[in-house]
């Protein structure tokens, strides 16, 4: 049993709201989320750097061609470790994580030690826009209309890379990015038009634009 069975429904903190309807639902692809959001490549080629120059170093410093590769290979470990480290905790990361897209909001279900739900109305989402990769997988980043605005560290990686100052909670590395951001935008058209269909006794949120732009 996991902290997660007494969902009504996966990745929702409830049932659904009558006239609601689920879209979509998805997790990040953990391989891709590794690479980019915790830079397993680079953290690799880093080390692989370090323990270049290190062998190097030392048969400068007159050690002998075994001593020279003695010494680079006394981090091996450490890299492996540090590597194994990262891909574990993306991994998790990818496991605890649901992403869902209802007729009226997107839901982020997140968090590895204390999961969470952050709900996305429609109404407060200004803009989408897809980052696509060539092993089909993406980013969909979401720009909130003003002031609203969700802590970067309450995201954290499931936001887009360094937008501190303005935070874009972003579904990271699902898999065929193009057709998950093609359902997103339907439903925003699709909102939008709902809202412009009703009559508007009070001044309501701003309008998402339902466009997908490039990243």
């Amino acid at each position: 049993m996991s902290e997660h069975d007494f969902e009504p429904i996966r990745g929702l903190p409830g049932n659904l709201p009558a006239g609601e309807r689920l879209l979509w639902q998805g997790a990040p692809d953990w391989w891709a989320l590794a690479q980019r959001a915790f830079h397993l490549r680079s953290v690799a080629i880093y080390f692989a750097i370090l323990i270049v120059w290190r062998g190097v170093s030392a048969a400068q410093q007159g050690a002998s061609a075994e001593g020279a590769v003695q010494a680079a290979l006394w981090l091996i470990p450490v890299a492996l470790l540090a590597l194994g480290l990262l891909a574990g905790l993306a991994a998790l990361a990818a496991r605890t994580s649901v992403y869902t897209i209802t007729t009226k909001r997107v839901v982020l279900r997140v968090g590895m030690a204390l999961p969470k739900a952050i709900n996305i109305p429609f109404t407060i989402i200004e803009n989408a826009a897809l980052r696509a990769y060539s092993d089909k997988t993406g980013d969909v980043a979401l720009t909130l209309t003003p002031p609203n605005k969700i802590a970067y560290l309450l995201l954290w990686p499931h936001a887009r890379p360094i937008k501190l100052a303005r935070p874009e909670p972003t579904l990271r590395a699902v898999a065929n990015g193009a057709e998950v951001a093609a359902i997103l935008a339907s439903a925003l058209q699709a909102a939008q038009a709902s809202r412009e269909a009703t009559p508007v006794t009070e001044p309501s949120a701003a309008a998402p634009q339902g466009a997908l732009a490039p990243a």
